[in-house]
């Protein structure tokens, strides 16, 4: 399985879509963003990128809060599951707990993968290029019992995505 995996756009909708991009060109049957869209055109482009999307608010999305029945869009935390895969999905890391297979937030604008337990913890990093001149995302793929975690990164005045990879290896699946 392969999910595209975002955060912090704000109101940088250029940099989303390339993101967007070059995540489906990569094979992402799946969208989860972790907030701070900002603005509506955030939202539209998920809704158009032809696969199933999921997104959180950000502390920066109030003005967003009324579009939550026209767009896959709910309150931090959000547990859901994406085939057998159990994940949490925020924004601000305050949810941490290793409580399902996966855990993805945003925020920080800075790009964090790492496996506690059974547990990855994911921060795709910041679209927007506001703390470092890179906009981040990260395709995640999850094979058995293992995780392969993409950085794609870019100068946002760059064509071209370039790409470290970090494998975890390990069983999955949290017991209930």
């Amino acid at each position: 399985m392969k999910i595209g995996v975002l955060s912090d756009p704000h109101r940088r909708s250029d940099l989303q879509q390339a993101a967007i991009d070059t995540l489906l060109e990569r094979g992402a049957e799946y969208l989860l963003h972790a907030g701070d869209l900002c603005i509506e055109e955030n939202l539209r482009q998920l809704e158009a990128a032809g696969v199933p999307y999921a997104a959180v608010f950000g502390n920066n999305d109030r003005a967003l809060h009324s579009l939550s029945d026209r767009y896959r869009i709910k309150a931090e935390p959000w547990y859901f599951k994406l085939r057998d895969l159990k994940v949490k999905m925020m924004h601000l890391p305050y949810y941490l707990s290793p409580d399902t297979d996966l855990v993805i937030y945003g925020h920080t604008h800075r790009f964090a993968a790492e496996m506690k337990g059974k547990t990855l913890f994911l921060n795709p990093g910041e679209i927007c290029a506001r703390e470092k001149p890179l906009s981040e995302c990260v395709l995640l793929e999850q094979e058995a019992e293992r995780w392969i975690v993409h950085r794609l990164y870019r100068d946002p005045g760059e064509k071209e995505w370039q790409e470290e990879s970090i494998e975890f290896n390990g069983e999955l699946g949290m017991e209930n």
